[in-house]
């Protein structure tokens, strides 16, 4: 997954999920759970001409990941103890990316 869309489409195939647009900027996408809490597990966008987004993580998977990714990185405007950032630059693999977002959409659960 490289894109915004390619992201955006994926996330939206988790079980009660929606996409928002919270921002008067609308390159920021949040996917988010249709539950009362309405918790983030995804936040979209561009910086610097690429892709990235921000995904809840478990602290002790936190340093593990950014040292194994250099595109892992702290959460750009987020909780940098809980939330890490992935830039979409195809240097972490696939399965990695879904494993990472698979834990945010349980971390951010109701």
């Amino acid at each position: 997954m490289k894109t915004k869309e390619e992201i955006v489409k994926f996330c939206l195939a988790y079980p009660e999920v929606y996409e928002d647009y919270p921002f008067e900027d609308t390159g920021w996408c949040v996917i988010r759970h249709r539950d009362k809490k309405k918790k983030g597990f995804a936040w979209i966008f561009e910086r610097n001409g690429e892709i990235w987004v921000n995904m809840k993580c478990d602290p002790g998977w936190k340093e593990v990941l950014r040292d194994a990714y250099p595109a892992v990185l702290p959460a750009y405007h987020m909780n940098k103890t809980h939330w890490n950032s992935v830039i979409l630059n195809g240097s972490v693999p696939a399965d990695v990316l879904t494993d990472m977002l698979d834990m945010s959409y349980e971390l951010t659960k109701a």
